[in-house]
């Protein structure tokens, strides 16, 4: 079988990590398959597939592409979606021309099947109609909060031969969106023989931030994530200064691992806006930034409590998998497709998106009581291995994908 991906970029965020651990553990558990990568921009996406003994091809998109997103009319009204009317305007000939170039390629690896990975390769696979392959949307998005994405998938529904959504909150979304799509739900998975528990060594992190080493006994605090508005770092700098302030004697530093990775514009904090904020709530010496970790499991294992702090729903969440399979303890928004997995108090503490005070209470819990870390970090390890390993994962995608070839003529 030979199955060829789509990806819309070739950066190393959440959707790209989790399709390498796809790529891996589907080569080994059919060795006769072929795979292949089309991505839409350079970077260390392709290198690593090739490592892996994939086909990996740059088809660049243009730049006024790979930076148009409508994630920003999320929520807004008229003004914004004129704004982003007249963006789109200019973009008709370039479809074109990279539609053209796109349906050139996969003639010319002849899939038996095209994994699209994100939500724009979605759309440009209007682009291989009336080849013969079958095509699978993988769908780590709410699309029914996207107004333009949402119309537009509708429409070219009929060419999905069935989508793969990240969580049950993302299914049942999607249903709505494709309506007679058939939605299929698993959870991403990562390799939890590399993320997995081991020798901690936190002045890594102190280094990595250009801070003095920490005292001996200082807890480390760590959100890990792309610096996407909604991954919540001001929650968690307004929540490391309320700690702060109001229980100065505990001994905790906090570290914001990550960096602006996407492109398009106004939807990231800078680095520099992030040390305004530290800077302006007296955290100099309590708060690090960390640069964007390709290989994150060393920080994962360097902190006492690993938070994620979204403020809206999240599809998934894969840092969420990748520090549980290190064991950590971690405070979780529960409006994640990760928390779907999880149980309060059993192998995280689960908190509402975007709440300073739940997060200070959560806290506190965790950095004053160290069997309950131990404890939560335990079954944290256990949760991971039985609900998100890459195994699982590709064996659940690979049933789907030999169904799909043998069943009844591609569109």
């Amino acid at each position: 079988m030979r199955i060829l991906f789509l990806n819309p970029v070739g950066i190393l965020g959440g959707a790209e990590r989790a399709l390498l651990d796809l790529m891996a553990c589907l080569k080994q558990q059919d060795s006769a398959l072929s795979l292949h990568l089309l991505a839409g921009t350079a970077g260390p996406l392709l290198d690593e597939a090739r490592a892996l003994g994939v086909d990996a091809r740059l088809l660049p998109l243009p730049e006024h592409l790979s930076t148009l997103g409508d994630s920003a009319l999320r929520g807004h009204g008229p003004l914004e979606a004129l704004r982003f009317a007249r963006r789109l305007a200019p973009t008709s000939g370039l479809l074109v021309d990279h539609g053209r170039a796109l349906r050139r390629d996969v003639a010319d690896i002849s899939p038996d099947l095209v994994h699209s990975n994100g939500i724009k390769t979605h759309l440009l696979s209007a682009a291989t109609a009336g080849l013969p392959l079958k095509r699978v949307w993988h769908i780590h998005d709410f699309l029914g909060e996207r107004p333009l994405v949402r119309r537009a998938l509708r429409l070219l529904s009929p060419l999905a031969s069935a989508a793969i959504a990240n969580s049950r909150a993302v299914g049942d979304d999607t249903r709505q969106v494709l309506f007679r799509v058939p939605v299929h739900v698993v959870y991403n998975g990562v390799d939890t023989t590399h993320f997995s528990p081991g020798p901690a060594d936190g002045a890594q992190l102190d280094r990595l931030a250009g801070l003095p080493e920490a005292p001996e006994g200082t807890l480390r605090v760590g959100l890990v994530a792309t610096y996407a508005r909604w991954k919540g770092q001001d929650v968690f700098l307004e929540a490391a200064a309320t700690l702060t302030r109001l229980y100065p004697a505990l001994p905790v530093r906090f570290y914001l691992v990550g960096a602006p990775l996407y492109q398009t514009p106004g939807s990231q904090f800078s680095e520099d806006e992030l040390r305004r904020l530290i800077a302006s709530r007296g955290l100099a010496e309590r708060v690090g930034l960390v640069p964007f970790q390709p290989h994150p499991a060393s920080v994962y294992r360097a902190l006492d409590v690993f938070v994620h702090a979204s403020t809206r729903r999240e599809p998934f969440g894969l840092t969420i998998a990748e520090a549980l399979a290190c064991g950590r303890p971690a405070i979780v928004s529960n409006a994640s497709g990760a928390a779907e997995a999880l149980t309060n108090g059993t192998d995280a503490l689960l908190i509402p998106p975007g709440n300073v005070h739940a997060l200070v209470q959560a806290l506190r819990t965790l950095l004053e009581d160290a069997a309950l870390r131990a404890r939560l970090g335990t079954a944290a390890r256990l949760t991971a291995a039985a609900s998100f390993s890459r195994e699982r994962y590709a064996s659940e995608v690979l049933t789907l994908y030999r169904t799909l070839v043998r069943s009844s003529p591609p569109i």
